[in-house]
């Protein structure tokens, strides 16, 4: 589905989180106004998201929304992690990244996917804080 975006869309995005950011969460719904005829009611626990989403497209960011129960094939989450399918496939097998096999197909959670990432994240900041330590205490002048 191709939706046609108004031309100062990151502006009105922006505007639009801003306000929906302001919102206090302390009621269980919220409602939103489409126009003269049409609201919507949702959940108030969704604001963040949605503010999340605006904020997004308000900085020209493009988004996906992907459930995070939802299984991947081997193909989206290398694509994810930005990596081979062949590295993936390592990853999968040295019991890195959990998955299970539905006849010869992999299929991984994206929740995995996204809790491999954020270790290695993780990992990466921890080795750069040292790298950084090691350097300052070198004097070479970071």
């Amino acid at each position: 589905m191709t939706v046609s975006l108004p031309p100062n869309v990151e502006e009105i995005a922006q505007k639009s989180s801003q306000l929906l950011a302001s919102i206090s969460p302390n009621y269980p719904t919220c409602e939103l106004k489409i126009n003269e005829e049409q609201t919507i009611t949702i959940p108030s626990n969704i604001l963040p998201q949605l503010t999340e989403i605006l904020h997004q497209i308000a900085q020209g960011n493009k988004i996906k929304i992907v459930p995070i129960k939802q299984e991947l094939t081997t193909t989206e989450a290398a694509s994810i992690l930005n990596v081979s399918r062949p590295y993936l496939v390592d990853l999968l097998e040295s019991g890195k990244i959990p998955f299970r096999k539905v006849g010869v197909r992999r299929r991984i959670l994206y929740q995995d996917v996204m809790a491999y990432q954020e270790n290695v994240d993780a990992q990466r900041r921890e080795t750069l804080a040292e790298l950084t330590a090691q350097a300052q205490e070198l004097k070479m002048g970071y």
